[in-house]
């Protein structure tokens, strides 16, 4: 299967995923995964690389911080996102190498960050994908806190009880 036609069915997995949050629990159950708890802490190991599907997915765990199922479960859920592998060239300040088409994009994913940050998203990097991806540690975005490996904090998180989602 060819790169374009993998990215577009994520995009429309994507797409059909925050239909599907947006609509609320009008058409379905409710969450019974979420009975009886009194917290929500969750840490999204970020990896995807695309810009535009990025921007989705980013847009997407945003969207649920503020889901009435998590909401209504705990007034503030506690999130933190790792930026690891190819996505950390997608949340610094330098553009070189990206077409004109995925700037937008990129845009999208920086207003996210912020607004994000804003809100209390423990946001990290980590260094050791930074350096592997070529990525100026002084070029990333002011929002994000560095670590030297993602994986660790990942750990640390998951030591804390937070449950960890894959963003890849």
């Amino acid at each position: 299967m060819r790169r374009e036609t993998k990215v577009l069915i994520r995009c429309l997995l994507i797409s059909v995923c925050l239909l599907c949050i947006t609509a609320g629990a009008s058409y379905g159950e409710g969450y019974k995964a979420l009975d009886g708890l009194k917290s929500v802490k969750a840490v999204f190991d970020f990896r995807a690389g695309n810009p535009k599907g990025a921007a989705m997915q980013l847009d997407m765990i945003y969207k649920i911080l503020h889901d009435k199922s998590i909401t209504t479960v705990t007034e503030k859920p506690e999130f933190a996102v790792v930026f690891i592998g190819p996505s950390v060239k997608l949340i610094s300040k330098t553009r070189e190498g990206f077409p004109p088409e995925e700037l937008k994009s990129l845009d999208e994913i920086a207003a996210t960050v912020s607004r994000m940050a804003k809100e209390g998203v423990r946001l990290e990097i980590c260094l050791a994908a930074a350096k592997i991806m070529g990525v100026d540690p002084s070029s990333i975005l002011p929002e994000i806190a560095r670590v030297e490996n993602g994986w660790i904090s990942l750990i640390g998180y998951q030591a804390k009880d937070y449950s960890i989602v894959p963003a890849y």
